[in-house]
C-alpha cells in the first residue's frame, strides 16, 4: 500500500522557520520526482518546490515557485525515503496546507499525501 505521510506543520511566527517532512512507503521512492504543493483557503493548490530523481554536476534538479525562492529549500534522502521542505523567513501568505507529491517520470504514477497545516501568526 502506497503511503505519503507529512509531518512538521504547526504554528510559526512571521520571520520564523519550519521544517516539513514527508516519508514515503509502498513504492520505489528513489525513482520518483518529489514535490511540495500548498493550498490556502479559497485558493487553488500550487507547486511550491520540486526535486527530481536526476543528478547534475551541481546536484539534484530543483525548481521553486517565485514566491518562495531564496527562502525555502527542498531536499531528499532516498535512504530514508524522505523529502523535506525547509521554510525560512516565513510570511503570513505562506500559511496553507502543505502536501507532498510523488510522481514517476515520465507520465507515471502520482501519489499524494494527506497534508500538514502550516499556520503563520504572531
Amino acid at each position: 500500500q502506497v503511503q505519503l505521510v507529512e509531518s512538521g506543520g504547526g504554528l510559526v511566527q512571521p520571520g520564523g522557520s519550519l521544517r516539513l517532512s514527508c516519508v514515503g512507503s509502498g513504492f520505489t521512492f528513489s525513482r520518483y520526482d518529489m514535490s511540495w504543493y500548498r493550498q490556502a483557503p479559497g485558493k487553488e493548490r500550487e507547486l511550491v518546490a520540486l526535486i527530481r530523481t536526476q543528478f547534475t554536476t551541481t546536484g539534484r534538479i530543483t525548481r521553486y515557485a517565485d514566491s518562495v525562492k531564496g527562502r525555502f529549500t527542498i531536499s531528499r534522502d532516498d535512504v530514508r525515503n524522505s523529502v523535506y521542505l525547509d521554510m525560512n523567513s516565513v510570511k503570513p501568505e505562506d500559511a496553507a496546507v502543505y502536501y507532498c507529491k510523488a510522481e514517476q517520470p515520465p507520465f507515471g504514477a502520482i501519489y499524494w499525501g494527506q497534508g500538514t497545516q502550516a499556520t503563520v501568526s504572531s
